[in-house]
């Protein structure tokens, strides 16, 4: 999704472009200058153009379409993307990439100036059509090796081996190959499937609008606000983090890009209010995870999921309402209560910023309140309802005389949109391939029959499977990918568990996210730690403790989808929502060892099963966790009047 990479820093530890390069692998391309960097940003701003004009007034044959689509990504991937980390030459791309380049996109243009005939010849296909085909899907894994990572190719990889080997009933080799290369590149089962169709359509036209909706400066303003908000409160600048990644994310989804743009601003803060080096970056890590779940955005997964499920964006983003609140509320309780115990003061009057200036910017917020009035009201389509959003981008910009927008300054939207696309293109063609393969060799009926027999009729242990197949194999997997992944085997095991299909698909996408807290790659976690010059590992655990709302809430409206709006009434709703707050208060403070006063183990233990009374559903449970939370207060109660010095 859109990306803020701030450049607004207060005593910045390291350089944040070294950080991005580290730990978040669109942010390690090419390095051109002067009219070279001129035609490849023209290159990428035309892109852009393209999928908006696509998108939005041509009525082209899918095929047609979804290939041409595919063939530019392949095309500005190599353009961008070298062919390894690290320093690189300026103005300089190697022979054998401008040959991959030229052959990956040839092999995937040949499908558009072809598609009518390849429809119509069905699966009997010429040698040299397969072997477009190999170089169509090579060149695709390797755009997304360069721009997303090796892990996700390891794992489409097993799932391509196991189809030529096992999987397939021909007994030729050839006879496999032929069937594997036309599914995976010549069908709509494959590259061409649900993932790329959604984000050619959908989620490019947004990353556009966040690359808009970031020169506008709302995302200053956002860090600002929150600093006016809750800085000056106890532990002010960790709430204040937690309040502007809450903010960010209803405009980008991208874990390592929230925490590195807000961190460069708020974890030094945090440092000097009195927090350790870990728990900084990690408060940052966590509430910036929490963009991918935060409506009206999310991540791009949402939109995905809009499609698996067959329902209207804007009520995916309304059910994602109250799990997203509950995390953060998790995040912000355990900021405050970390703040108590070390006796942390907040940012002094003279560094809170004025609220009244901050309140005159509200126009800044023009375009999301029509993004969101459009999506929510169904009076337009997705991406109508995005491209009407940038055009209020535009307007705004020009309104905005502290960062008035200009003709350069649209066209680095243009350019950066297109850049944005690559990443999350290639995660979701790759993405097709390893669904591609589940569909054609019917390995999905068989990991759901060996999880139902492990799981038998529980369906706490089902989730429990799901979710640690999701962590697995969210570890250095982009959200998007282990999403779809995750639809096409695990959800459909929830859903026959019981599990309300809108609610299984919301669980595979939560766990999917905390893949980016939880070591050993907690790539989030590591960019904040960065920032913060903490240990990684140390940052991570404290990430996960952190974040352990999103460990606890899928659970919540998998058991009990009420909180997804799913077949309740307000007042179930109302319920589910204190009962909740009130099991992550306690689970919270188990965990921090703190309220009034540092707990005792048994307290803690006591605190941490009351909390979890209270948040799984049902009102015996409920009644049984007030009265364990309840008693940890009034025993806090009591030490803190003993320990309190009396006046003479």
């Amino acid at each position: 999704m859109a990306l803020f990479k701030k450049k607004t820093t207060i005593d910045e530890p390291m350089d944040l472009e070294s950080v991005m390069k580290k730990y978040d692998r669109e942010s390690n391309t090419r390095v051109w200058e002067g009219k070279p960097k001129i035609v490849v940003l023209s290159v990428l701003a035309a892109f852009s153009l393209f999928c908006l004009y696509v998108t939005l007034f041509t009525s082209w044959l899918e095929e047609i379409r979804l290939t041409s689509f595919m063939a530019c990504i392949v095309f500005v991937g190599f353009l961008m993307f070298p062919v390894r980390k690290g320093k690189q030459k300026v103005n300089s791309m190697p022979w054998y990439d401008i040959l991959a380049m030229v052959l990956g996109t040839a092999a995937f243009l040949y499908f558009t100036f072809n598609a009518m005939n390849i429809i119509q010849q069905g699966s009997r296909l010429n040698w040299w059509q397969i072997v477009i085909g190999i170089v169509g899907i090579l060149a695709l894994c390797e755009v997304c090796r360069r721009s997303v990572g090796l892990p996700i190719l390891i794992v489409a990889g097993c799932f391509v081996a196991y189809a030529l080997i096992w999987g397939l009933s021909n007994p030729s080799f050839f006879g496999r190959l032929n069937k594997t290369v036309y599914n995976l590149f010549f069908t709509k089962e494959g590259i061409f499937s649900t993932p790329v169709n959604v984000c050619s359509k959908f989620i490019v036209v947004f990353i556009i609008f966040g690359a808009f909706l970031e020169r506008t400066g709302i995302a200053d303003v956002f860090i600002q606000f929150a600093n006016a908000l809750v800085g000056g409160f106890s532990g002010g600048p960790a709430k204040a983090a937690v309040v502007a990644s809450a903010l960010e994310g209803m405009v980008s989804g991208s874990s390592v890009a929230n925490t590195v743009g807000s961190g460069a601003v708020t974890i030094p803060l945090m440092k000097r209010t009195g927090y350790k080096p870990e728990f900084a970056a990690a408060a940052e890590a966590s509430a910036s995870t929490g963009g991918q779940i935060m409506p009206p955005i999310m991540g791009a997964a949402a939109f995905l999921m809009a499609d698996y499920v067959q329902m209207p964006y804007g009520s995916i983003a309304v059910r994602a309402i109250l799990p997203a609140v509950l995390y953060f509320a998790g995040i912000f309780i355990s900021v405050h209560l970390e703040a108590k115990k070390l006796g942390l003061k907040g940012l002094s009057k003279e560094d809170l910023p004025k609220l009244r200036p901050l309140l005159r910017k509200w126009y800044l917020l023009t375009p999301l309140v029509i993004l969101v009035y459009l999506v929510g009201t169904s009076s337009k389509s997705i991406q109508y309802a995005a491209a009407i959003a940038i055009v209020a981008c535009i307007v705004v910009g020009l309104i905005n005389k502290d960062n008035r927008i200009t003709p350069k300054k649209i066209f680095q939207a243009l350019a950066a949109g297109g850049q944005g696309a690559i990443t999350v293109a290639a995660a979701c063609g790759v993405a097709g391939i390893i669904a591609g393969t589940i569909t054609m060799t019917g390995l999905a009926n068989v990991m759901i029959n060996a999880i139902t027999s492990v799981a038998g009729n529980s369906t706490i242990i089902a989730l429990f499977l799901t979710m640690i197949c999701c962590i697995i194999l969210g570890m250095g997997v982009p959200t998007t990918a282990n999403y779809c992944i995750m639809a096409a085997t695990c959800a459909p095991i929830l859903i026959r568990m019981g599990v309300p299909t809108i609610a299984a698909h919301f669980f595979v996408f939560y766990f999917g996210i905390v893949a980016d807290l939880t070591p050993p790659v907690a790539l989030a976690a590591y960019a904040g730690a960065a920032i913060a010059q903490s240990n990684p590992m140390k940052t991570a655990l404290v990430s996960t403790k952190l974040a352990v709302a999103a460990f606890i809430v899928p659970y919540v409206f998998a058991l009990n989808p009420a909180m997804l709006f799913v077949d309740t009434t307000v007042w179930e709703v109302i319920l589910i929502c204190i009962t909740s707050v009130l099991g992550i208060f306690g689970v919270s403070a188990a965990l921090e060892g703190y309220l009034r006063k540092p707990m005792a183990w048994y307290l803690r233990i006591i605190s941490a099963a009351g909390g979890l009374l209270l948040i799984y559903p049902g009102l015996v449970t409920d009644a049984i966790g007030l009265v364990l939370i309840g008693i940890v207060i009034f025993a806090q109660f009591v030490i803190s009047r003993k320990n309190t010095p009396k006046v003479a």
